[in-house]
């Protein structure tokens, strides 16, 4: 099985299935019903959970591409440099504005205040320091646009040096040198290797269960299945599949996964009951799987089995081939040289008779 049993449930489990008992020193141990965790596998997709295109911001002709398709860039690395002439001269323009309207507005402060002044000892009326009131508030306007122009046109130039928003691996160049990019164009796609995350269609049936349990496992490349706790559900079913979409959030950094690709997901929905045999009775030779047993009459026999999944490191579940109480031999090597001995025996006590 797929999601590990607890190390208490395993040595206990490594216990009762042992014996005391021996015949001609062969250790034995028993076949038992336990209560395992109910677990179904379903296919997932890798997903990165940071995928994205750039596109331009701004006009201007693609003058360097520093990247291509499955380099690795660090994020905030600079990935494509459009010609800036027309966003340098617009800036240019902008902080000249911007002089020209501190210089007005430090004229019409001037003014005001002379202007105060004079309406202070009745030298100018009322109508003169309302005139140089509004000159001293469309000169502040003036200067507030032209710091807006200029942060625009900043923003503008900054537009022509796109850089990585993220750590990740180009995916795809939509762009090459010498061509003109126009806002809203698309230059570069790229994934985040960091965040990954698996897409599993879930039957309907099955749905309510992973809920409730809230557990799952997914299988690396190697063999290996990691714990996943971060389940999203989607709250509603494809109704031409009749499943529901679950993504689960994998750690961080895991080597040798790639958007795209395959996986197992396990998901615990509840307990089940099970048969188990110790790992150390079970013969592998080529196809053939089996356990020596010892029968009722105190002899020794060979059984094939299908087996399950295992159950920790020292136990297997068993489909078929055994019954709860059997007693099974933990050295199946002592076991098959004492058949031998046992049959040729038997051929013996044929003869004489």
């Amino acid at each position: 099985m797929n999601i590990r049993a607890s190390a208490l449930f395993s040595g206990w489990l490594l216990l009762s299935l042992m014996s005391t008992s021996v015949y001609a020193e062969i250790k034995t141990g028993f076949v038992q019903e336990v209560a395992i965790p109910r677990v179904f596998r379903l296919d997932g997709v890798i997903e990165a959970i940071n995928k994205s295109t750039i596109s331009a911001q701004t006009n201007g002709q693609v003058e360097a591409i520093y990247y291509d398709v499955d380099d690795v860039v660090e994020q905030g690395a600079l990935l494509i440099k459009l010609r800036d002439t027309e966003q340098q001269a617009a800036l240019r323009r902008a902080e000249a504005d911007l002089r020209a309207a501190q210089a007005v507005l430090n004229d019409a402060r001037k003014n005001y205040q002379r202007i105060k002044g004079l309406h202070s000892r009745n030298l100018v009326s009322k109508s003169d320091l309302d005139s140089a009131q509004v000159e001293l508030n469309t000169a502040r306007a003036k200067l507030d646009a032209a710091r807006a122009a200029l942060e625009q046109a900043q923003e503008q130039l900054a537009y022509t040096r796109i850089t990585a928003p993220y750590t990740g691996i180009v995916t795809k160049r939509h762009a090459q040198v010498g061509e003109i990019a126009h806002p809203g164009a698309p230059l570069m796609s790229g994934v985040s290797l960091e965040e990954l995350r698996v897409t599993v269609d879930v039957p309907q049936s099955l749905i309510l269960a992973v809920r409730e349990q809230g557990k799952a496992q997914v299988e690396l490349p190697g063999g290996n299945w990691i714990d996943v706790q971060d389940l999203t559900i989607f709250p509603f079913a494809d109704p031409a599949s009749s499943t529901f979409k679950v993504r689960l959030k994998l750690p961080k950094k895991i080597e040798r996964l790639f958007p795209g690709m395959l996986v197992k997901a396990a998901f615990q929905t509840g307990v089940a009951s099970a048969l188990v045999v110790p790992a150390d009775a079970v013969v592998y030779r080529s196809e053939v799987t089996g356990v020596y047993v010892r029968d009722e009459d105190q002899q020794i026999r060979f059984r094939y089995v299908r087996l399950g999944d295992p159950l920790g490191e020292d136990a297997i579940t068993v489909l078929s081939g055994l019954q709860e109480g059997d007693e099974v031999y933990l050295d199946p090597v002592a076991a098959g040289v004492e058949l031998k001995r046992q049959r040729r025996q038997a051929r013996e006590s044929r003869v004489y008779e």
